[in-house]
């Protein structure tokens, strides 16, 4: 509920922070903090993505950072009312530091701080030319006679990359890469964006014509330019294609379509990427001094070894390199997985009235999109949210400011009344044969995605197919080997089949660090992704962030961004300021890069 009075208690305790941090009385400080305590930092204070846990934590944070920071100007922002639920005062906040301006959000428990987010929004100096310092376009009186802006463009494009060189490199034209290269742009970095398809949009166009996204629109909003009221709930993916075509050229990215990048090294001499790439038939050398991989999250297939792969008369291809059910009807299809892909390949195949068999292999975790939408996403990212005054940009800065530590906990009551308001579904799934689970500690989708990014699907029409029985289902075996025209389970099913299709997942992204770079820099940089939980596929120890995603890494120069449309989105920002501030020579140190564990 709305609580005038909550505002005044959060900004008692604001000022005293402000008081304690610019005496450097870090005791002091730390009397605001509750005994059990989280702060998330997105650059300003760390120049990092770093959450800090407990008061010891905190204090090694603030004892190194603080005296390069010097925050000041903490501020409730007056602008959003602060509320009060269940005994917890929270709001947005306001701040600076030497070289920023920060925006953020702190809940208070008794009154001492139990969460904090802190984000930096801007470089003092380096703002983005937006709203009333917007380019004037025009060029009237004594600068009649200079290039147009379309003389100007092509300048740019004739010229970077050669004689110019960019200051960052982004290689992969996703929709990561597009999202950081048009906030690059916005604030006068220079990049190019290298990408193999020929065209914008071309990852989504190729893949099987049925591919929808499963995050619905309100979720997958670009930096700037938001998709039309108009716009599906899920879109298809030639929709998604054009529009990144199009938002590519209105933004003004210097995209390189049709070209590969072959290699990359660091020069640490002069502090410049050597990166090779072929483009129209010739060899170009880029120094950047800043090299992103934003290849994304399934951009390196992993295929299984299995016996007798060798053998197979059929055709074997991953999923991602699927083009959908035409001309299959009459074969017999065997699609090894039961996630995202698997579960979009099998509907669309059996709609087309082809012979497919879903093998699983191990438990997934289902979220009806209905339900998904409802209890998990509709708070935040839906027209009820708009309606509510929950801005996109808001929405990622609440979900910023839950710390993953805690992230579980305020997960689980959503996954439990979605359990329980589609009981009969999962009842009827179960009754199929299909092996469900909520994740190893019931936190539901979202976590097993942080954590994992896979393990899991959203249901837009397939689970019914295999309640009834339209989609075939072999589950709970391994796969022994493929035969010349079948696959062998371990338990001795035999599943005959024409085609494999491998819905087998991705490869940890310091894979494309491996090829591009070298193994010892994939090494160096350890793996990407997962929170370090514990849990399946996501080792300890625990991190309390992403691993090497939108931050520093091991290897000076060397950065990865991706994730979902909404992550590429949010995080696109904080990449984006990072490489900002060390274009400029501004002082970036680092506090509390991630320590490799893990190689891949």
């Amino acid at each position: 509920m709305l609580d005038t009075t909550a505002a005044t208690r959060i900004q008692s305790v604001l000022s005293s922070l402000d008081s304690a941090l610019a005496d450097e009385n870090l005791d002091a400080a730390l009397e605001l903090f509750a005994d059990t305590c989280y702060w998330r930092d997105l650059v300003s204070f760390t120049w990092n993505i770093k959450t800090v846990e407990g008061k010891d934590q905190i204090r090694d944070m603030l004892g190194q950072c603080l005296a390069n920071v010097s925050p000041h100007a903490w501020q409730v922002d007056e602008s959003e009312p602060a509320v009060v639920e269940d005994g917890v005062a929270e709001g947005w906040i306001r701040f600076e530091t030497a070289v920023a301006r920060g925006y953020g959000y702190i809940r208070l428990k008794d009154g001492l701080i139990w969460t904090l987010l802190t984000t930096m929004v801007d470089l003092k100096g380096y703002e983005e030319p937006a709203g009333d310092s917007r380019p004037l376009g025009a060029k009237h009186g004594d600068r009649q006679g200079e290039m147009t802006w379309k003389e100007e463009r092509e300048e740019e494009l004739a010229t970077l990359g050669f004689e110019t060189q960019p200051y960052v490199v982004v290689i992969g034209g996703g929709q990561g890469g597009i999202a950081l290269g048009a906030r690059l742009r916005q604030i006068g970095v220079p990049a190019i964006i290298v990408e193999k398809d020929e065209r914008p949009g071309d990852a989504w166009r190729k893949r099987y014509k049925s591919l929808c996204l499963h995050d619905p629109v309100w979720y997958d909003h670009l930096p700037y330019i938001k998709f039309p009221k108009n716009w599906p709930v899920f879109s298809p993916k030639d929709k998604v294609a054009d529009w990144l075509e199009m938002y590519t050229r209105v933004m003004e990215l210097n995209y390189w379509g049709g070209t590969e990048a072959k290699s990359a090294q660091y020069d640490e001499t002069t502090g410049t990427w050597s990166v090779l790439v072929e483009r129209d038939g010739q060899t170009i050398e880029l120094k950047p001094s800043h090299l992103v991989l934003a290849t994304g999250m399934s951009a390196k297939p992993n295929i299984p070894a299995i016996e007798g792969q060798d053998v197979f008369q059929g055709v074997q291809e991953h999923s991602s390199r699927h083009k959908g059910p035409d001309g299959l009807r009459g074969k017999r299809v065997a699609v090894i997985g039961s996630n995202n892909s698997a579960h979009d390949i099998c509907a669309a195949l059996c709609e087309s009235d082809v012979d497919v068999t879903m093998i699983q292999r191990s438990s997934t975790h289902i979220s009806r999109s209905e339900s998904l939408m409802k209890y998990a996403l509709g708070p935040l990212y839906s027209e009820e949210a708009v309606r509510n005054g929950i801005s996109t940009e808001k929405a990622d800065l609440i979900f910023a400011s839950i710390p993953y530590a805690l992230l579980a906990d305020f997960q689980k009551p959503v996954f439990d009344e979605i359990r329980e308001q589609d009981a009969d579904f999962y009842r009827a799934l179960e009754d199929a044969g299909f092996m469900l689970d909520f994740g190893p500690d019931n936190s539901g989708l979202f976590m097993k995605y942080l954590r994992r990014a896979s393990g899991y699907y959203i249901d837009v029409g397939a689970s019914q197919l295999i309640i009834d029985g339209k989609i075939k289902l072999a589950s709970g075996s391994e796969v022994n080997r493929l035969t010349e025209n079948s696959v062998l389970l371990e338990d001795g099913r035999e599943i005959p089949a024409d085609i494999v299709i491998y819905a087998t997942g991705y490869g940890s992204m310091n894979g494309w660090a491996a090829d591009l770079i070298s193994q010892d820099v994939a090494d160096k940089v350890g793996k990407v992704w997962g929170l370090g939980s514990d849990t399946p596929k996501d080792p300890g120890p625990w991190e309390g962030e992403e691993r090497n995603m939108w931050k520093p890494t091991q290897q000076k120069a060397l950065w990865f961004h991706g994730g979902n449309l909404a992550q590429s989105r949010h995080y696109s920002h904080y990449l984006a300021l990072q490489l900002k501030a060390r274009m400029e020579g501004l002082s970036t140190p680092v506090y509390g890069l991630q320590t490799v564990h893990h190689k891949s």
